[in-house]
C-alpha cells in the first residue's frame, strides 16, 4: 500500500480541533516540523500534545502554543518556553508534567497495548503523593492538581503504577521512510519519535528521503510501517538547530576511521601476501 501523500496540508486535512496529538522531537531534535506548520495554517485549536516539551519559544509546537492552539500539553520538560510558563501561571494552558523516562515508557506502552505499569521513578515525591498543580486560575490559584498513584511493593521496593498515553494522531519526522510506511531516524532524531509513532492511533510521517520497500534493510526499520499511516516528503534542509557552538579549527581533521581501517586492512593483506 502506498501510504505517501501530496503535501503536509493534505496529511493533517482530517485533525479536527480538540484532537489529542503525540509529537516527537527533543528540543529542535527531529520535529516534524512541516506537519505543526500545516495545523497552524489549517486553524486546528484547544490541542492536546504529547511530547518531550512544547516548543522551544516560537519554534516547533510552539507556533501553535503561540497563537493559542494548545490547551493542554504531556511533556517533562517546558523550561525551554517562556510562553508555556506565561500560559500556565495564567490559567490558558493545562500542564502534565511527568518524568521524561516515564514518559517514553508511557508512549510506548501505549503503542503496544499495555495499559499501565509500575517503575520506581517518583516514589516518595510529589508524582507519586499527588499535589502537582497542572491548573491555575487567571488570579494565579491553583484550581487543579494531580491525583495520587497507587504504590506497591515488589522485591522490597516501592514502585508507583503509571498509566499508558494514547493519542487520535501520532505525527513524527524521520530521515528515511519508504512507500510502506517504515521509517528510519538519524542518529539522536530518533528521540521520541517512534515511540509517538506507535502511540498515535493514526500516525503521520514527514520524511526527508522517500525510498522503495525493500530499499531499508529489515534491522535497520526503526518504526515499521504497521504503525504508519501517511507520509510526506519534505525538504531535509528545513531542520532547524536549536542552539549552534562551533569552534576553530586549528590543524587538519584526522582521516576518518572507516579510511583509516581500510589502510590497516590493505597493509595486512601486503604482509599476507
Amino acid at each position: 500500500m502506498d501510504k505517501v501523500f501530496g503535501s503536509a496540508r493534505e496529511a493533517v486535512a482530517d485533525i479536527p480541533d480538540g484532537a489529542v496529538l503525540a509529537v516527537g522531537g527533543f528540543g529542535l531534535c527531529g520535529v516534524p516540523f512541516a506537519l505543526i506548520d500545516a495545523l497552524l495554517e489549517q486553524g486546528t485549536r484547544d490541542l492536546t500534545t504529547i511530547s518531550n516539551n512544547c516548543g522551544v519559544e516560537d519554534q516547533a509546537l510552539g507556533v501553535l502554543l503561540y497563537a493559542g492552539r494548545i490547551r493542554r500539553t504531556i511533556s517533562s520538560f517546558v523550561g525551554g518556553s517562556k510562553e508555556v510558563a506565561r500560559l500556565y501561571l495564567s490559567g490558558e494552558l493545562e500542564v502534565e508534567l511527568t518524568p521524561q523516562g516515564t514518559l517514553a515508557e508511557r508512549l510506548r506502552c501505549g503503542g503496544i497495548g499495555i495499559p499501565a505499569f509500575y517503575t520506581p521513578t517518583g516514589v516518595g515525591t510529589l508524582v507519586a503523593e499527588g499535589g502537582i498543580p497542572f491548573r491555575y486560575d487567571a488570579e494565579g490559584n491553583v484550581v487543579a492538581t494531580s491525583e495520587p498513584k497507587e504504590v506497591r511493593v515488589f522485591d522490597g521496593h516501592p514502585y508507583v503504577l503509571e498509566t499508558a498515553l494514547t493519542a487520535d494522531f501520532g505525527l513524527v519526522r524521520a530521515a528515511t521512510g519508504d512507500r510502506h510506511g517504515n521509517l528510519w531516524f538519524h542518529e539522536s532524531a530518533r528521540n521520541f519519535n517512534p515511540l509517538a509513532g506507535m502511540a498515535g492511533r493514526i500516525t503521520i510521517a514527514e520524511v526527508e528521503e522517500l525510498v522503495e520497500p525493500g530499499a531499508i534493510r529489515p534491522e535497520d526499520v526503526h518504526l515499521p510501517g504497521v504503525f504508519v499511516d501517511r507520509l510526506v516528503v519534505v525538504d531535509p534542509g528545513s531542520r532547524k538547530i536549536e542552539k549552534r557552538t562551533t569552534r576553530p579549527r586549528t590543524e587538519p581533521a584526522d582521516a576518518p576511521p572507516a579510511a583509516a581501517g581500510e589502510e590497516a586492512t590493505t597493509a595486512a593483506e601486503e604482509g599476507d601476501a
